[in-house]
C-alpha cells in the first residue's frame, strides 16, 4: 500500500453552487502530497501546519474556481513566520504565464520592511515555478527595434524572428489579446499551434515532456489531448506501480465532436484582409478563426480517445448546455470507463448512473478502480443511482419494490416518489443518505435529520412540539449492501 495513489476531495462543486467549495484535491503517494488545484477554502479545510507539509500544486487551467486560493498560497509562503520556501508551482509555461497576469494585482505590490515605502515583488520572489510539459518550439514575444520601439513577433528558441511565410500573429481587437497562426509542415494548412498539436508532436513541442518523477518510481506528468475547454488547460496524470489516476479537468469528453476537429477542412474568410495582405503580413488584427483551415491534428485526435485507457479518472461533468463541459445527456459520446470513473465538479442537483464524488470523500485507487476510505474500510462504488441535491448526498440501490423511482428523459435523470413525474420511468430503488461514506435510510419527515457528533458518530434526530431527542445510529447499511 505504500506506492498506493491516495486522493482526498476538498472541493468538487461547480462554480455556481452555493457550496463554494469548488475545484481541489489532495494526493499523496509514496509519502509525498500534492494539492492539484486549489478552488476549496483549502485554509480551512488543511490548516497552516497541513499545507507546510504539501510538496507542491498543480494547476490545470486558470479558471477562478480552480485557482481561487492560488494568491493566499502564495502570500502565505512568503509571510507566515516558520515557512521558508516559495510555493512550488506545477504546470506549463503557457499556464504559467496566464497565472502571472491574474495574480499580478494581489502579488505586485507591497510594504518594505521599513513600512514606509510602496515595493514591487516579482511573482518569481513567490513562486518556485517547476515546468511540467513539454516547452513549445515558438512564442509570441516582443522584439526591440531600438529608440524604444518594441514590436510583436513569433520567434523560435533561439530567439530567431520566424518570417510571416511561416507563423503569424492574430490580435483580436475585441479583448487585445494575441494568438499564433502557424503553418504546418506536412499538410502545408494554417493553424492555431496550441489547438493543433499534442504535446508529443516535435512539430510545435520539445521532445522533453518534463515529467515529475518522484522517489519510489511514480510519475506525475501533464496531458493535452482530450482536454477541450476553450482556455489553455491540461489534464493530470499520476502514475504509481501498475496504476494511473488522471484529473480530466473541465473538458468536453465527445468522440463526435474530436472527429469532427480533425477531419473538418475550414475555408479561409478574406473579408477582413485580402488574400495578398494576408500572406504577407505578419501581424493582423481581427477573429483567427477566418484563418485556421483545420483545428486539431490527426494525431492529438488518436491520442484524445487512448488517454483514459486503464486509468482511473476524475472528471468534471455538467447536466445539459454547458458547452465548454461533459453533458451528462452525452456520455454515450464518451470514452470513460463507467467502472473506473468518478464525476466532479457538479451541479447541485443531479442524478447520475456514474458515480458522483462528495466532498471531503478520499480514495484508494487499486487495479486502476476507486475504492473508497470509509472508517478504515475499502469499499467498491456499488450503487445503481447517485444524487446530489441541497448539499446533500444520496445513493440508491434497485428494488422492484422501492419507495423512489429513477425517471429519464432526454438522456437526463431525475429522482423522485411522485406519480406525474415528467419522463420515462427507468427503475426503482431504495434511496439512502451517504454521510462520510456510511449509507443510512433516507428521512422524508421534515422533521427528523441526521447529525454527525464530534466523536464522529452518526445521530437521528427527531424535532417534536415538546423538544428534541436523539438516538445514536451504528455504521450504517453500506455493508449489508456490499454483500
Amino acid at each position: 500500500m505504500d506506492d498506493a495513489i491516495k486522493l482526498r476531495i476538498l472541493g468538487d462543486f461547480d462554480p455556481f453552487s452555493r457550496e463554494a467549495r469548488c475545484s481541489s484535491y489532495e494526493i499523496e503517494v509514496a509519502g509525498d502530497t500534492y494539492l492539484i488545484d486549489c478552488g476549496a477554502p483549502i485554509f480551512k479545510q488543511l490548516g497552516g501546519h497541513r499545507l507546510k507539509e504539501i510538496r507542491g500544486l498543480f494547476i490545470s487551467h486558470c479558471h477562478n474556481d480552480h485557482i481561487r486560493w492560488f494568491t493566499d498560497l502564495a502570500i502565505f509562503h512568503r509571510y507566515a513566520p516558520d515557512v521558508n520556501h516559495k510555493l512550488s508551482l506545477f504546470t506549463t509555461e503557457n499556464i504559467n504565464n496566464e497565472l502571472k497576469k491574474t495574480s499580478s494585482a494581489a502579488l505586485s505590490n507591497t510594504l518594505s520592511n521599513c513600512r514606509k515605502k510602496v515595493i514591487g515583488v516579482k511573482y518569481e520572489d513567490y513562486i518556485d515555478f517547476n515546468e511540467i510539459g513539454p516547452r513549445p518550439l515558438y512564442k509570441i514575444t516582443s522584439h526591440d527595434e531600438g529608440n524604444g520601439r518594441f514590436k510583436l513577433c513569433v520567434v523560435d528558441r533561439k530567439n530567431q524572428i520566424i518570417g510571416p511565410e511561416q507563423a503569424k500573429i492574430v490580435i483580436n481587437p475585441n479583448i487585445d489579446k494575441a494568438r499564433m497562426l502557424f503553418l504546418d509542415p506536412p499538410s502545408g494548412e494554417w493553424v492555431d499551434p496550441e489547438l493543433f498539436y499534442t504535446f508529443s508532436d516535435n512539430t510545435f513541442y520539445e521532445e522533453n515532456q518534463n515529467i515529475l518523477a518522484g522517489k519510489n518510481g511514480y510519475t506525475i506528468e501533464v496531458i493535452k489531448a482530450p482536454v477541450w475547454h476553450g482556455t489553455p488547460g491540461v489534464g493530470i496524470k499520476i502514475k504509481s506501480g501498475n496504476d494511473n489516476l488522471i484529473f480530466s479537468s473541465d473538458t468536453v469528453n465527445d468522440k463526435d465532436l474530436w472527429q469532427n476537429l480533425y477531419e473538418e477542412k475550414l475555408e479561409q474568410n478574406f473579408t477582413e484582409i485580402s488574400r495578398e495582405a494576408f500572406i504577407a503580413s505578419a501581424i493582423i488584427y481581427g477573429d483567427i478563426n477566418n484563418y485556421i483551415e483545420r483545428v486539431w491534428s490527426k494525431k492529438r485526435f488518436q491520442e484524445a480517445i487512448s488517454a483514459f485507457n486503464n486509468a482511473a479518472v476524475v472528471h468534471d461533468i455538467a447536466i445539459n448546455n454547458s458547452i465548454v463541459h461533459t453533458d451528462y445527456e452525452s456520455l454515450d459520446r464518451t470514452l470513460l470507463d463507467r467502472k473506473r470513473t468518478i464525476f466532479v465538479h457538479s451541479p447541485d442537483r443531479i442524478t447520475s448512473e456514474w458515480a458522483l464524488s462528495a466532498t471531503d470523500k478520499e480514495f484508494i485507487v487499486r487495479d486502476n478502480l476507486f475504492l473508497e476510505k470509509v472508517g478504515g474500510q475499502l469499499f467498491p462504488l456499488n450503487a445503481n443511482i447517485y444524487h446530489r441535491e441541497k448539499g446533500h448526498f444520496f445513493v440508491g440501490y434497485k428494488n422492484a419494490k422501492g419507495k423512489y423511482t429513477v425517471y429519464e428523459k432526454d438522456g437526463k435523470l431525475s429522482l423522485s416518489n411522485a406519480y406525474n413525474f415528467d419522463g420515462r420511468p427507468y427503475f426503482k430503488v431504495d434511496l439512502y443518505e451517504d454521510i462520510g461514506g456510511r449509507y443510512y435510510e433516507k428521512l422524508d419527515d421534515e422533521n427528523s435529520s441526521y447529525r454527525v457528533r464530534k466523536d464522529g458518530r452518526v445521530e437521528l434526530i427527531r424535532r417534536t412540539e415538546s423538544g428534541s431527542r436523539g438516538t445514536l445510529l451504528g455504521k450504517g447499511e453500506r455493508e449489508r449492501l456490499l454483500r
